[in-house]
């Protein structure tokens, strides 16, 4: 079986049963694949033409993404192997390619007191930039999720997205009641159609507004630290997991949400020994 029949009847596969994302990214890289060895026998690639073609592909990339693409080209091998060729050996499966390709080590996140955040909204005048910021730390929502909101996604409370990262057909976001208010109030003053995007900014735009803002206080803050923050807060304030997570962060695993919450720091452990003992 040549690689060029194999890559069309995986991408076929994947296009049936996965996600977008997933298709996309299956795309890529057996597009770069099949570009490479087009005509080869699929029993004829062997380790070091996988080594050899990743190491160009993932070329000063992130060991997320290089683990990523590997993970991928794995998959492709396994899935022809279990269908057509069930005595091959999988050319990812050495212990050479996966120490290369390995999983990084779980990065530690900066997680911001309560204090902060509230400083870095309430000292925030833009009106545009203020819900921006509220938005990402009160509803837990991603940059790009906020930027491509419409007056038409806001329903008392409840914000409409309707291309989730997740890959399902819509999710609803919760927000506070006051916080949703201000963004009609918004949406009203400045005359914002229904089918208009609410903040139309660019994705580095709005994010140079949120490192502004951590520059005003002497912190480094990102959009995702606000997402985090929306965590950790409804964490420490006692919130079931099973509500951040399916709720607020609208994961589909615990385990990621896990990730979100961060460690404690030495500030807030002394808090919460104090409010408890002192």
């Amino acid at each position: 079986m040549k690689i060029s029949e194999a890559i069309r009847f995986c991408l076929q596969y994947q296009r049936a049963n996965s996600k977008g994302n997933t298709v996309r990214n299956y795309e890529f890289v057996l597009g770069k694949f099949v570009t490479t060895y087009h005509d080869r026998d699929v029993d004829s690639i062997s380790t070091n033409d996988i080594l050899t073609f990743l190491a160009e592909l993932t070329e000063s990339r992130k060991q997320n993404t290089r683990r990523g693409r590997f993970m991928t080209l794995s998959a492709f091998f396994s899935l022809i192997i279990n269908i057509f060729h069930p005595d091959l050996k999988n050319p990812c499966h050495s212990p050479a390619a996966k120490g290369l390709f390995r999983k990084p080590k779980a990065q530690q996140w900066t997680i911001f007191d309560k204090e902060i955040i509230d400083e870095a909204i309430y000292r925030t005048e833009h009106p545009r930039n203020r819900l921006m910021l509220e938005l990402m730390a009160r509803g837990g929502m991603r940059l790009s999720e906020v930027l491509g909101l419409r007056p038409i996604d806001i329903n008392d409370g409840k914000l409409l997205l309707h291309v989730p990262k997740s890959g399902r057909e819509q999710e609803i976001v919760f927000i506070p009641r006051k916080l949703s208010a201000r963004l009609e109030f918004y949406v009203r003053d400045y005359g914002i159609s229904a089918d208009q995007r609410i903040f139309p900014i660019s994705y580095a735009g709005a994010r140079k507004v949120v490192v502004k803002t951590g520059n005003m206080l002497g912190v480094k803050l990102r959009p995702h630290d606000l997402r985090r923050h929306a965590a950790t807060y409804a964490s420490r304030a006692g919130v079931p997991i099973e509500i951040i997570s399916k709720v607020i962060l609208r994961h589909a695993d615990l385990s990621t949400t896990q990730q979100y919450l961060g460690k404690i720091s030495d500030i807030e452990a002394t808090r919460w020994i104090e409010n408890l003992h002192g």
